[in-house]
């Protein structure tokens, strides 16, 4: 008698993480070369020497799609790169992953918010595609006093994300966007462009310490520190006053993970790209993300065991 037994369970169930909350926060285009790529780390102490040792570092990521504000952010919420208004004048074509969240956990509104220093950001709450359109729309504060039309000042946005962090019902997901980097660069203002690469540096310190000490979060949420774009390298069209071209300056950018499942102290130098975040948030929650096209960084997780 053939006796056929069905696959053992083990074989299927998927790995269960001690992260129940997924945040990014997304420091607006400043260059490698003025962050991780300067080896002294003058600009950034509190990554380099603070943050880092806590987590794992991707050397080698980038943005592969078109390296402006609204494109990146849209390829990081949808896992897709697309052509889209950088004004904020369409939507997304493509349902966020915080919209999946909320539709297949049945969570309210709050529950996945994006909070920015940029107005048109508001876009990412929703989604060009029907089915979507206006429905399980994540809460989205951009802007000064979420004035969708302007831009806001950096130590508004991070105020409001430590408020809504130190909550007693903090977000399970949530985007951040700092924008003084971009804006200073823009402005052709070196000094104030590395004045505002060490304030965002001092910021994602706060917002990593505001995390540990809320005990609803302590250990069961994961950051992803990321870019939406870098900016030309010196002697590339205008330097760093601009970018949204495919050089090497805009592309690479870079992405420092911290949490309590993943592996301290460890820098990758495989290839990673932005619409990965997306994707490994999904896994991680054991969301279906059917849309993305991101993969699930599983080297994030090759070392855990001899990391412990």
């Amino acid at each position: 008698i053939l006796l056929i037994l069905p696959m053992a369970k083990a074989q299927t169930v998927e790995k269960a993480f001690k992260s129940e909350y997924f945040y990014i926060l997304v420091i607006d285009g400043p260059r490698y070369s003025e962050t991780y790529g300067d080896s002294s780390c003058t600009q950034i102490p509190n990554l380099c020497k603070q943050l880092k040792p806590q987590g794992t570092f991707f050397e080698n990521f980038s943005n592969n799609g078109k390296t402006l504000t609204v494109p990146g952010h849209t390829a990081i919420m949808t896992g897709v790169y697309q052509k889209i208004s950088n004004i904020g004048a369409g939507l997304p074509k493509n349902p966020s992953l915080f919209q999946y969240y909320l539709k297949q956990r049945r969570k309210p509104s709050h529950d996945a918010q994006i909070i920015a220093s940029k107005g048109k950001l508001n876009v990412l709450a929703d989604s060009k595609n029907k089915t979507w359109q206006k429905e399980t729309k994540p809460t989205s504060f951009c802007g000064p006093k979420g004035d969708v039309l302007r831009y806001g000042p950096d130590s508004e946005t991070i105020k409001m994300v430590k408020d809504t962090v130190s909550s007693q019902h903090p977000p399970h997901l949530l985007l951040v966007n700092l924008l003084g980097v971009d804006t200073w660069g823009h402005g052709n203002n070196w000094n104030k462009y590395l004045e505002n690469i060490r304030l965002t540096d001092r910021y994602a310190l706060d917002l990593w310490n505001t995390i540990q000490s809320n005990p609803i979060l302590k250990d069961k949420t994961t950051l992803f520190i990321t870019n939406d774009h870098g900016r030309h390298l010196d002697g590339i069209k205008e330097g760093f006053k601009e970018h949204g071209d495919g050089c090497e300056g805009c592309r690479h950018i870079s992405l420092l993970v911290l949490g309590p499942d993943i592996p301290k102290n460890q820098t990758l130098k495989n290839a990673a790209e932005m619409i990965d975040i997306p994707s490994t948030i999904a896994h991680m929650m054991h969301l279906d993300f059917p849309t993305g096209k991101g993969r699930f960084l599983s080297e994030l997780f090759d070392n855990l065991e001899n990391n412990k």
